[in-house]
């Protein structure tokens, strides 16, 4: 029998360790490994149906598998955008097909996610798991607060990619000293923050439950530290790549865009910091894959979007881990625990990890379609070996 370690609130220890017994999952030769609960992303890019040249189903949740995921929450920008019952129910169709882990999608707020005419909340509510606009804000106050009151009503959350367009001016990358140096059109980072505060006053107003999508700004964090004391219903996520890197690390590659961007070493203490402090609720990946040709443009041309979900766990655990700015147990929190809470999905398996040992991150060996990520050739501690799902394995090495 291999000696595994478990790191799981006490209510799964026993679960996890029933399940470990089972010989299938004891096939290593190492003398420890460390199980943990599954992971779950509450924010992940499936591409299907629309868009499988990106990703498919079956490939985003391998790659999923293979980063010690079992649940995914898929995002609305698809062909067709999940804005009625017909169009939700031909992901739901794809997603029974051919998905290897639980995947909950999302429908969208807003009608093809225009912004222009709100979605029947009421009906979609049965088979969505929150409500979102991905990509886009919702720019309209009246529709963002109507759509709350309507979330509220049904009990859903409303989760939000915080934008104000006429903020933006073109930029592609953080509106910093990378940008200014390079001749690269910034984005601004109030053009994140002041949506956030128009959406914390409306989440008070209405008590809708609210989510705030891959914030990127100190400013983001303190109105978002402020808003729990006041008592609003908020949560929020940020990625591994906004923990972990700055505007100073970019370069003039596809594979360093992503929106938001990358933002000030400034920014990224201030949401080190609200990791530390519960500020921040959870670490999702905001997995985008493109194409190779859609991400060998530069700044300035590629597609917006990285991987992330075959490197989240490991990325976070060396450098916020071995770190020693958090414990292994909190890391756990943020990306089995926390997502699976405040999105109502359900514990469904468990993951294995080598702890010891580290592997140089080869987007060439990614399960995803997807091989843009700003980790390449970064080193990282922590290799998955089995991830379970249900009691039965998707994914081992």
């Amino acid at each position: 029998m291999v000696k595994t370690n478990i790191i799981a609130p006490d209510f799964l220890k026993g679960e996890i360790a029933t399940q470990l017994e089972n010989p299938a999952f004891s096939l290593y030769n190492k003398e420890t490994l460390t199980a943990f609960p599954s992971f779950c992303d509450v924010h992940v890019h499936l591409r299907e149906p629309g868009f499988s040249y990106k990703e498919t189903i079956k490939t985003g949740t391998l790659s999923a598998s293979r980063g010690g995921f079992t649940s995914v929450c898929s995002m609305p920008n698809l062909n067709p955008v999940p804005d009625s019952e017909e169009n939700l129910q031909a992901q739901l169709d794809l997603i029974k097909e051919n998905a290897v882990i639980s995947v909950y999608p999302y429908a969208s707020i807003t009608l093809k996610e225009k912004g222009d005419e709100l979605v029947d909340i009421s009906t979609l509510s049965k088979n969505a798991v929150a409500f979102s606009d991905d990509g886009r804000g919702v720019q309209d106050d009246k529709m963002m607060e109507d759509a709350m009151l309507l979330a509220k009503a049904n009990g859903k959350i409303i989760a939000a990619h915080c934008e104000v367009n006429a903020l933006l001016k073109g930029g592609y990358i953080h509106d910093g000293e990378y940008a200014k140096a390079h001749g690269h059109r910034g984005i601004c980072s109030e053009s994140e923050y002041a949506q956030i505060e128009r959406d914390l006053n409306l989440a008070k107003k209405t008590g809708v439950k609210y989510h705030v999508c891959h914030i990127s700004t100190k400013e983001s964090v303190s109105l978002i530290r402020q808003a729990k004391k006041d008592g609003v219903d908020v949560t929020c996520e940020t990625g591994p790549h906004y923990l972990i890197l700055s505007d100073s690390d970019l370069q003039e590659h596809g594979r360093f865009k992503m929106n938001p961007p990358l933002r000030s070493v400034k920014d990224k203490e201030a949401l080190i910091e609200g990791v530390v402090d519960g500020t921040i609720d959870i670490i999702a990946t905001d997995h985008a894959p493109h194409s190779q040709e859609e991400k060998s443009k530069g700044l300035e041309k590629s597609a917006f979007g990285v991987v992330g979900l075959e490197t989240s766990f490991s990325a976070s655990y060396t450098h916020l881990v071995k770190t020693g700015i958090i414990s292994l147990e909190k890391l756990v929190q943020l990306m089995a625990i926390n997502p699976r809470e405040r999105f109502n999905i359900p514990y469904n398996g468990f993951t294995v990890f080598d702890l010891e040992n580290s592997y140089t991150v080869n987007p060439s060996d990614f399960l995803s379609l997807g091989k843009a990520t700003p980790f390449e050739n970064m080193n990282f501690y922590g290799i998955c070996y089995l991830t379970a799902l249900n009691g039965k394995v998707v994914y081992k090495i």
